[in-house]
């Protein structure tokens, strides 16, 4: 079967995401990275998921110079780079489809009976 006749979704962005069990693992600060990935980042996207995992300590706007608010550079951090879900599902918010997580990896094959 042709990718092309697989019946897509139109709204199916972001993910919500349920967490049955996350892990929080150190990792070293990198200023000059997070600086470079936060314009690449759908904030509101990102903040919702952050919400989800019980993060709740980001703003919900990034603020107007973030390279010299230390304090929201390292929420930032912890969020993208601490906290993994390792067990949970991915949700479309247009099908309702779930996507197991198990062990921390996303399982977001269909289903032989969910293909046209």
């Amino acid at each position: 079967m042709l990718a092309a006749n697989i019946k897509g979704t139109s709204h199916g962005f972001p993910l919500k995401i349920e967490v049955f069990v996350k892990e929080e693992r150190t990792t070293v600060f990198h200023r000059d990275f997070l600086l470079n990935v936060l314009p690449k980042i759908h904030w509101t996207s990102f903040w919702t998921a952050a919400e989800c995992l019980g993060i709740h300590d980001l703003p919900q706007e990034v603020p107007s110079n973030p390279e010299l608010d230390e304090s929201f550079l390292r929420c930032f951090h912890h969020a993208l780079l601490e906290v993994h879900v390792t067990e949970g599902y991915l949700i479309c918010p247009d099908s309702g489809r779930r996507f197991s997580i198990t062990k921390g990896i996303p399982n977001m094959l269909l289903n032989e009976d969910e293909v046209p």
